[in-house]
């Protein structure tokens, strides 16, 4: 049958059935005469299955290590009810801190008291460490966030016209590993860096975040930060042109392995505070036992 029939006998979308297929989730065979994708009664029943452990908050990740054996359903479904049960009690604990708040019909945050609503004086923020653990990869927030973006966009832009009467008609724009140029193109591609950024920032970004949400990732901090290093890339690229133009650098592998040094070491500070928060949740849990 066609994707066509396949979305009115799942009432799921063309783009959903193609994911799973890009996924690795489902495998419909292809017709030998014409290219085109035929999809079986078992593949139909098997996106509807897919679809159904979605709606659970089963990862991608997960249904396909089941599809692929290399985990039981009855482990996966286990380890996501106790995620569940732990989501459903810390919903349950705020919703009755909101709903003593809401008592007070005066409720302003400059006159706040929160001992009022903590008469035992608990501090809920210790029994969901996971809230602080959140703020401890701030970090990574930083590097991802629109002023570091705008900065590289600035700083991408004053490169361009300063260096632009200095350039030559001919700039490289592709280098072998050896030092080579490889292709050449007018001098007025400078300027397709800081456009580059733009583009990255907002067509190219949703795409990331889109992804990343499926895979049930910090997806916006993550996007923010893969997007913000794709434009330090794309800054990179642009000050080695003129390294290279200028004669001062020849290999495009050192301007690589800086810009992976940067990923690595920006990576490794977020990873060091989200573990730290991680520690203190690990001693909070223990002392509570």
């Amino acid at each position: 049958m066609t994707i066509k029939e396949v979305e009115q006998q799942t009432g799921l979308q063309r783009s959903n059935i193609r994911f799973y297929e890009k996924e690795k989730l489902i495998d419909p065979k292809r017709n030998s005469g014409n290219g085109y994708r035929e999809y079986s009664q078992k593949d139909v029943e098997e996106i509807k299955k897919i679809a159904y452990l979605r709606t659970l908050g089963i990862t991608v990740e997960d249904i396909r290590k089941v599809i692929r054996k290399e985990a039981s359903l009855y482990d996966v479904i286990e380890n996501q009810t106790r995620v569940l049960e732990q989501q459903l009690a810390e919903m349950k604990k705020a919703r009755e801190m909101c709903g003593e708040m809401l008592k007070d019909k005066e409720l302003c945050f400059e006159e706040l008291d929160i001992k009022k609503y903590l008469p035992d004086k608990r501090e809920p923020w210790k029994e969901n460490p996971k809230v602080s653990r959140k703020d401890t990869v701030g970090f990574l927030y930083l590097w991802g966030g629109e002023a570091v973006w705008g900065c590289l966009v600035l700083l991408s832009f004053l490169l361009a016209v300063l260096s632009y009467a200095h350039l030559p008609e001919k700039i490289p724009v592709q280098w072998s590993f050896d030092g080579g140029v490889t292709s050449l193109t007018a001098k007025k591609f400078i300027f397709v860096y800081p456009a580059a950024c733009i583009v990255i920032r907002f067509l190219f970004r949703p795409f990331i975040w889109r992804w990343l949400q499926i895979h049930a990732f910090y997806s916006d901090m993550v996007t923010n930060y893969v997007t913000n290093y794709l434009c330090f890339i794309a800054v990179s690229a642009e000050g080695f042109t003129m390294l290279y133009i200028g004669g001062i650098l020849e290999h495009i592998t050192v301007v690589l392995l800086l810009d992976t040094a940067v990923l690595i070491g920006l990576l490794i500070i977020g990873w060091t505070r989200a573990e730290s928060g991680r520690t203190e949740e690990e001693k909070i849990g223990f002392t509570n036992k």
